[in-house]
């Protein structure tokens, strides 16, 4: 790297100016720590994502009622499509991680892929607005509803998978540049820095109230094609947020292909299965700390859990070759991504909720009287704003109040750790469940009281604000688990696979919105076997989906046991700032940022990076 030792204006800048984390700028040289990163860069990355979340939730939002509405879809068809989509949505962010940090870097991945996503936008407005191309339109007395082409049909969902395809650059990798503007081995920086992930979901569920109440009731209102037009108009001044940003951000050197690396370390453990690993740690393969400190990564020194891995780093023989020998750090890496594979299975049954807000419960709202006041009603889709309103009350109490008052009590900056925030996100999963049970069992009897069981289209006298409850609890939980979960995958991953570890997180909704699209089939035809009434149709009147929430109820309450044990097994990573944290370490790493050599390296204190509890 290129020294940068005077500033614009001719005087000579002090080595106190770079950031000590090994950030750079888009060239590649070191960054100054007053000019570029923390809140500074952030307030353009939030402003992206204000507009963006705009431009997704205008369409996931009310997505269930377009497929029933006009591709006349049915209930099952239309939530399993909802959810398989939304599923290809959360995945994607793993390939889209990948190749950030193998191949194009975070910055540049985002870009390129910010460009599909307003490509898959433009053709869903083209496919709502074209006559062509939208399907024919159904009038309100007809019982049986023209379908749409073929053409039609695939045009749109089209449209749907190429946006699919351009998220899964942009999610993984937005909020971990976020996140990369603030220098850990600068204090202020490092507590700004703990509340970055609180404010960033603030500004995400910002975005999606105002696409759940406008966007919405525009596309109920006046028509699709000015309800999707207004938010791809928004995701394109989002990407003009975000680019007139470049100049203050901060950027880390990519890390190679992290699936490789991990797959090296296996690799080497299984085929050295019969090697014994060595008492003294010292003794196991690993580089000098200025092999890492010129690449601004960070030497892992080696820890007691999963020792069979610690075979891969043992030296057997002179052969050399990655697929035999790795380093300690590459295997401490490896341990890391390992250790959080049970915490991420714990999340699958949480996103099978979070599925059930975009279809299920919208469905039950436009069985209810939505009436307010003799000339308004409220949109269904503009229901899952009030778990938006929700969240971001409780993320502000949960910031500015509850934090505080834990850190009396803990000591922690962060007041409780970030699995006690997710685990009391967990508990009100089979509270949430168990409500929303009891709510649908109200409203099925006030429906038989009236004799509306065989009218599909019939409105229970009954207010929609009886399902305030069950938005509510989600929103509240949101703001604990959810942002806890973010925090969680970003943080406890290495240094230099944390876009992947992002990845993790969006990846688990992905999964859980699959579950959900197969868990509803499976319940709709089974429980609809040997002459039964399923308890899914498409006459929700007719329905009991009270019995497949109180199923989902049951399935949060064994996945909070679950993840009571992996996270009481869990063991925290040592933070990288504190094991790097003697004036000579932020020295030496310091001066590797700035120059291509140094010769002081040898006299880094390179404290041990151990896992410790927090």
């Amino acid at each position: 790297m290129v020294s940068r030792e005077f500033t614009e204006g001719g005087s000579m800048e002090s080595q106190e100016g770079f950031t000590m984390d090994g950030t750079v700028d888009l060239k590649g040289r070191p960054v100054l720590r007053s000019k570029t990163g923390k809140w500074k860069a952030c307030s353009f990355l939030v402003g992206y994502e204000i507009f963006e979340r705009m431009a997704f939730y205008g369409i996931a939002s009310n997505l269930v009622n377009y497929l029933t509405s006009k591709l006349h879809e049915g209930t099952v068809t239309s939530s399993r499509n909802v959810n398989n989509w939304t599923g290809a949505i959360w995945i994607t962010p793993i390939f889209g991680a990948y190749i950030a940090d193998t191949h194009w870097g975070r910055y540049w991945t985002f870009t390129i892929f910010s460009f599909i996503y307003i490509l898959g936008m433009a053709i869903l407005t083209l496919a709502v607005s074209v006559p062509s191309l939208k399907p024919p339109t159904c009038a309100k007395d007809v019982s049986v509803c023209p379908k749409a082409s073929t053409f039609q049909v695939g045009i749109f969902y089209f449209g749907l998978y190429v946006l699919a395809v351009g998220t899964g650059g942009t999610k993984p990798n937005i909020s971990t540049i976020g996140a990369d503007q603030f220098d850990e081995f600068e204090p202020k920086e490092r507590v700004q820095k703990v509340s970055f992930f609180n404010w960033w979901m603030f500004s995400v569920f910002l975005g999606s109230l105002f696409a759940q109440t406008f966007l919405i009731y525009i596309q109920e209102d006046i028509g699709f094609p000015v309800g999707y037009g207004v938010p791809t108009l928004g995701l394109i001044i989002s990407v003009v947020i975000f680019l007139v940003g470049t100049p203050v951000y901060r950027h880390k050197l990519q890390k190679g292909n992290p699936f490789g690396r991990i797959a090296q370390v296996i690799v080497a453990a299984v085929r050295k299965w019969r090697v014994k690993v060595p008492a003294n740690a010292e003794e196991l393969y690993e580089l000098e700390p200025k092999a890492y400190l010129a690449k601004g990564r960070f030497p892992i020194s080696n820890t007691p859990i999963l020792r069979f891995l610690d075979k891969a780093a043992t030296k057997d023989s002179t052969i050399s070759s990655p697929w035999r020998l790795c380093t300690v750090t590459q295997v401490e890496e490896a341990k890391l991504m390992i250790k959080l594979l049970p915490i991420w299975v714990a999340m699958f049954i949480p996103s099978t909720l979070v599925a059930q807000v975009n279809t299920l419960f919208i469905k039950q709202g436009n069985t209810l009287k939505r009436n307010m006041g003799p000339h308004f009603e409220i949109p269904s889709g503009s229901l899952t704003a009030f778990v938006t309103m929700s969240m971001l009350v409780s993320i502000v109490i949960y910031e500015r109040i509850l934090v505080k008052l834990f850190r009396k009590f803990t000591g922690n900056p962060r007041g409780i750790t970030i699995l006690q925030r997710m685990g009391i996100g967990l508990v009100m999963d089979v509270i949430l469940m168990a409500v929303a049970a009891i709510t649908e069992q109200q409203r099925i009897k006030i429906v038989k009281e009236h004799g509306l069981e065989g009218h599909p289209k019939a409105v229970a006298p009954l207010t929609v604000f009886i399902l305030l409850p069950q938005f509510i609890l989600m929103g509240i939980r949101d703001a604990f688990l959810e942002v806890g979960k973010l925090e969680f995958f970003y943080d406890q991953s290495p240094e230099s696979m944390q876009s992947i570890g992002t990845s993790l997180f969006a990846s688990t909704l992905g999964v859980g919105n699959f579950i959900s699209a197969s868990l509803l089939t499976t319940v709709a035809d089974i429980t609809g076997k040997k002459g039964h009434t399923s308890w899914i149709l498409d006459n929700l009147n007719a329905s009991r989906i009270y019995y497949y929430y109180a199923l989902l109820a049951v399935l949060s309450f064994l996945n909070l046991i679950f993840f009571l044990v992996v996270s009481w097994l869990y063991v925290y990573k040592r933070e990288t700032s504190e094991a790097f944290g003697s004036s000579h370490g932020r020295n030496a790493i310091q001066r590797e940022n700035q120059q291509q050599s140094c010769t002081d390296v040898d006299n880094v204190n390179v404290t041990s990076m151990e896992l410790v509890p927090k």
